[in-house]
């Protein structure tokens, strides 16, 4: 091989795959020294010096100081050489990949759907590499087709003795954060603070942010001019809804701006459970709890609170009982009840949760009294239990009641021979080209006699009809303008309207 044309293959090499051109220089070096020693049958590494000038490209080597020219290289040695260098390419070349994307782990990359191997999604991306993107980390009911440009969220980058894997994400929370970062200048700027984000991929997410500038509208800003920016982010992510909520630092706030667009009456903070009591009307509570609790789910995640839904009735019948419950320990008052509320235990389970040291510490209750209340209360907690779970199975049996009621009255239909589908049929008028069943029309039959002979009394105008009487010509104008009969004849269609003489119509 020519010198030249050896070091145009090492820069076309170290271009095309990111490889140092030195540390290619030394992998030729290394596999020309292991190809002499599989030629001598030696293992010792010190024994073949080899040395390739980086300018001319001109290739020396020396065993124990002596010059050996390669010429000496058989066909066995020179199988190995090339093994080598295939080898320690390839190991470059997986450090050179490693080395780059290790950094860009939770970074946007755009690649190419290449194939799928099974469940599992293989992306092309840049110089020939492929990216991995699992079932798991594929947005649900979200379908992709060879060849399809998509970006995803560099996971992870795992080195591997075969090849270094990269993971890529598309349902990760984080992928929404870079998403608003590339589409809001504010947020990449950090003018806008993304605070706090939840997320169920393929259907909705929740985003809190605040702004450092108090010119700057946070939500106005992520939203833009009539929804640009956030539609450019809602059509990547295949038609998911994005909730983008005002943060606050006070919880009870912050709560209430999670559940919009739910209204919210009140919010009641326990903090010793971790627990966030919300109450809100009855019109609002479906809102409030969303598609199969999907708004208060991402609620709770954003906030960081367990939140609990309750609606004005079953707030005041947690804490009339709360209040029952307690008047019946001797040495608590009703300012104590008052602030056992305001602590946001408003249930006899929560008390019975919470504890005897939060009840010492906060109410000033001396250890003996506190017992008493945590037990009192848990006595009570069983009834609920009961009372709850009774009242469940009578709910379960006027469902199971209704549908036997429902398939009883099918089966009457069917043993009458009319299913319910018929019955409905039936009620719908015909069409215009439809038979209906039923009996058939009366025919009536006249006997000849009772017809009158033509010829018999015969009005003037049965006469003129008929044929039977000739109206002399000149009494025509005088007789079919007179009186009454005229009218009728008239009315009747038998004479034609005198046009020519307005005066006797």
């Amino acid at each position: 091989m020519n010198s030249q044309e050896l070091v145009r293959i090492v820069d076309g090499i170290a271009r095309d795959k990111n490889i140092e051109r030195d540390q290619i220089y030394n992998d030729i070096e290394q596999a020309v020294a292991s190809g002499l020693r599989k030629q001598f049958n030696t293992e010792d590494t010190s024994e073949f010096t080899v040395k390739l000038d980086r300018v001319s490209g001109v290739i020396s080597a020396q065993r124990q100081g002596v010059e050996v020219p390669l010429s000496v290289v058989g066909r066995i040695g020179a199988q190995t050489v090339k093994q080598v260098m295939i080898q320690l390419i390839r190991q470059d070349e997986r450090g050179s990949i490693y080395e780059e994307y290790k950094d860009r782990v939770g970074t946007i990359i755009t690649g190419t759907v290449a194939r799928f191997e099974k469940d599992t999604m293989i992306v092309a991306l840049l110089r020939n590499i492929e990216g991995i993107m699992p079932r798991s980390e594929q947005i649900p009911g979200e379908v992709h087709q060879v060849g399809e440009r998509v970006q995803a969220l560099i996971l992870e980058v795992r080195d591997t003795p075969s090849a270094v894997k990269i993971i890529l994400s598309r349902s990760h929370p984080e992928l929404i954060r870079r998403l608003f970062e590339r589409e809001v200048p504010e947020v990449g700027e950090r003018t806008i603070e993304i605070k706090a984000l939840a997320r169920e991929p393929g259907h909705r997410t929740k985003i809190a942010v605040s702004s450092i500038d108090s010119k700057v509208d946070a939500v106005g800003a992520c939203v833009g001019v009539r929804g640009s920016r956030i539609k450019n982010i809602v059509d990547e992510l295949a038609g998911e809804k994005i909730d983008i909520v005002r943060w606050n630092e006070s919880s009870q706030v912050l709560i209430s701006n999670a559940l919009k667009p739910a209204e919210v009456a009140e919010v009641a903070l326990c903090f010793e459970l971790g627990r966030a009591t919300v109450v809100v009307n009855e019109d609002q509570l479906s809102l409030a709890i969303g598609k199969r609790g999907q708004n208060v789910r991402l609620a709770a995640r954003l906030t960081g609170w367990d939140i609990d839904i309750l609606t004005p009735t079953e707030f005041n019948k947690g804490t009339k009982r709360l209040d029952e419950t307690l008047k019946t320990i001797p040495g608590v008052t009703k300012e104590m009840i008052d602030k056992v509320i305001v602590l946001g235990l408003i249930d006899v389970r929560d008390l019975e949760e919470v504890g005897v040291g939060p009840l010492m510490e906060e109410l000033g209750l001396d250890e003996e009294t506190a017992e008493k209340v945590v037990t009192r209360c848990a006595e009570e907690a069983k009834i609920v239990a009961v009372e709850q779970e009774a009242k469940k199975i009578a709910d379960a049996s006027a469902k199971a009641k209704a549908a036997a009621d429902l398939a009883a009255d099918k089966a009457a239909l069917l043993a009458l021979g009319d299913s319910p589908a018929d019955s409905a049929a039936g009620a719908k008028m015909p069409g215009a080209l439809e038979s209906v069943p039923g009996a058939a029309p009366e025919v009536t039959v006249h006997s000849e006699s009772a017809f009158v002979n033509v010829n018999d009394e015969l009005s003037p105008q049965e006469e003129a009809m008929n044929g039977v009487t000739e109206i002399p010509v000149e009494d025509k104008t005088e007789t079919l303008y007179d009186g009454d009969g005229d009218t009728a004849a008239l009315a009747e269609g038998l004479i034609a309207t005198p046009l020519n003489d307005p005066d006797k119509l």
